[in-house]
């Protein structure tokens, strides 16, 4: 049995066309699960899918929520929904090459996403593996969260 996943998709400017060919690549494992996209990246998400879907099938809904713009928030509301336990993947492509205005909020972001052991994608092969894998899915797969109790109740002097 299959489970619905949400999915967060995030691109820097100079990614966001690489991200719109992998979304089209995989439009119809995507539709199946519930997307989180920030800012203009879920613009482009979206228009991608509603042309991928074709306009004989406009009966074909997909589920996506839109946030902020990754430097007007939407990077800090994204790790808010990862802290929370909402978010069962992260696809992010990320620019290695242009410095980021909000560069401390990317690291942020996948700081969450590495201490909640969110499955995080940071380029076009990750992602590929993946949306591939048979655990993406899997109703009986869940990752294991570190236990942080003891940092939670230490002793501060």
């Amino acid at each position: 049995m299959e489970k619905r996943l949400t999915v967060a998709l995030v691109a820097h400017d100079a990614m966001k066309h690489d991200l719109a060919e992998w979304v089209a690549w995989n439009w119809e494992k995507l539709l199946s699960h519930r997307l989180v996209c920030t800012g203009t990246t879920g613009r482009i998400v979206a228009e991608t899918l509603m042309e991928r879907r074709g306009k004989d099938a406009a009966h074909t809904r997909f589920d996506i929520t839109m946030l902020k713009s990754g430097p007007l928030g939407g990077d800090q509301q994204l790790g808010a929904m990862i802290a929370n336990d909402e978010i069962d993947m992260l696809i992010f492509f990320w620019d290695p090459m242009s410095a980021q205005p909000h560069d401390v909020d990317v690291k942020a972001l996948l700081r969450l996403a590495t201490l909640y052991n969110v499955p995080t994608a940071i380029n076009r092969s990750t992602a590929d593996f993946m949306i591939s894998s048979t655990l993406m899915a899997n109703a009986d797969y869940k990752p294991v969260i570190k236990d942080y109790t003891t940092y939670i109740q230490r002793t501060i002097k």
